[in-house]
């Protein structure tokens, strides 16, 4: 079965009565198959209008679920969002940016997925919708490990919620890969800085690619908070204890104690990356 509704109150209406995979861009969920064919009975959102809009409400920027990437690069957004432009650029081809959703980046968890470190950084929330009711949850308990999330079988991700508390300052988003495109990240760092009168007021910074689920780093963040901006910051950059916070695993594309390494240069590069747009 295929469904494709153009609302979404027809799509939660299938959720109750049948076990459905929910599709947007299909970017990773068909090549995952490996077939030459979807064999599951799928949910495709993708015409539902309603999920492919930003809109301010009254305390949250709404980022709706089927936004793409494109989506986002083309979107005029406070600075704030610098990260999230960079990131969506840097987010396989431009064929994959005009199909690709966040909110099918974040419902896949993959522990690579570009889009978490700058939504954990904007510290975003996820509205998850079913029949009977809208769940808010932080991103960070959202998701729980790698390919795996606190969505049931009879919600839909809708929207991705930013604070407008969030939408102040600068950001950088910094990645390594093998090559700068077409790439999974061997780590990743998402930073968002606020400063008055050289003091950093607020600081928020999260890697990802370097654990089964992104990480802020938020005892790092209460040790730069209060520091100048025209102060040397690396040291205390390099001597935090990453290996506390993070666990990288080995694969092909890097050992776990080179993950380490990398985190430290990535953080120190979003960092003064960001200092530098003040």
């Amino acid at each position: 079965m295929y469904y494709r509704p153009d609302n979404l109150n027809d799509a939660l209406d299938v959720l109750c009565v049948k076990k459905l995979k929910i599709a947007a861009g299909c970017t990773d969920l068909f090549p995952a198959t490996q077939n030459e064919f979807l064999g599951d009975n799928i949910l495709d959102i993708s015409g539902i209008d309603s999920l492919r809009s930003i809109n301010i409400e009254k305390q949250f920027r709404r980022i709706g679920a089927t936004t793409t990437w494109s989506d986002l690069i083309k979107s005029e957004l406070p600075d704030c969002y610098e990260m999230l432009k960079q990131c969506s650029k840097q987010v396989g081809s431009i064929q994959i940016q005009n199909s690709g959703t966040i909110g099918g980046n974040l419902c896949n968890a993959s522990p690579a997925a570009d889009g978490v470190p700058c939504l954990l950084s904007l510290n975003a929330s996820i509205e998850l919708s079913s029949k009977e009711k809208i769940r808010i949850l932080k991103l960070e308990d959202f998701i729980k490990g790698s390919r795996d999330t606190e969505l049931q079988n009879n919600e839909i991700l809708t929207a991705i919620l930013i604070p407008k508390t969030s939408e102040n300052g600068h950001s950088s988003f910094v990645k390594l890969g093998a090559r700068k495109y077409l790439v999974i990240s061997i780590s990743m760092v998402a930073c968002r800085l606020e400063v008055l009168n050289d003091i950093i007021t607020d600081i928020t910074i999260s890697i990802g690619s370097c654990s089964a689920v992104a990480q802020r780093l938020k005892n790092l963040e209460n040790i730069l908070i209060g520091k100048n901006i025209k102060s040397d910051l690396v040291p205390e950059i390099y001597k935090f204890e990453y290996n506390n916070f993070i666990s990288p695993i080995n694969d092909i594309r890097g050992t776990d104690s080179y993950r380490i390494k990398v985190a430290k240069v990535l953080v120190k590069n979003a960092v003064l990356e960001t200092i530098d747009k003040f």
